[in-house]
C-alpha cells in the first residue's frame, strides 16, 4: 500500500518562502509522475506543478510560475515544492500526488495515489 506523507507547510508572511516535501513509502514510485495540488475551503482541488519521472519534464499552473519549482529524489523516494514569493492567495491545503504519468496528473487531473495533505497559510 502506497503512503504519501506531506511536510513542511505552516504559516508565513506574503513574500517569504517555504519547501514542501512529500515522502513515499509501501512502494517506489521511481517510474511515477508526481505532483502537487492545492484546495481552498469551497472550491475545487487546482494542479500546481508537476514532474515526470526522470524529471525531464515540469508543469506548472500560470499563477506559480516563476515562484515555484519542483523537484524530485529518487533515492529518496521524495518530492519536494519549493514556494518562493508566496502571496495571500497561495493559502490553501497543499496535496502531495501520483499517477503512473504525467497524463494522468495534468489531463485526467486523477491521481492513483493522494497525500493527506498540509496546511500553507500566507499572512498579510
Amino acid at each position: 500500500q502506497v503512503q504519501l506523507t506531506e511536510s513542511g507547510g505552516g504559516l508565513v508572511q506574503a513574500g517569504g518562502s517555504l519547501r514542501l516535501s512529500c515522502a513515499a513509502s509501501g512502494r517506489n514510485l521511481i517510474s511515477y509522475a508526481m505532483g502537487w495540488f492545492r484546495q481552498v475551503p469551497g472550491k475545487e482541488r487546482e494542479l500546481v506543478a508537476v514532474i515526470n519521472w526522470n524529471g525531464g519534464y515540469t508543469y506548472y499552473a500560470d499563477s506559480v510560475k516563476g515562484r515555484f519549482t519542483i523537484s524530485r529524489e529518487k533515492a529518496r523516494n521524495t518530492l519536494y515544492l519549493q514556494l518562493n514569493s508566496l502571496k495571500r492567495e497561495d493559502t490553501a491545503v497543499y496535496y502531495c500526488a501520483a499517477g503512473q504519468n504525467t497524463g494522468v496528473l495534468v489531463i485526467q487531473r486523477s491521481p492513483d495515489y493522494w497525500g493527506q495533505g498540509t496546511q500553507v497559510t500566507v499572512s498579510s
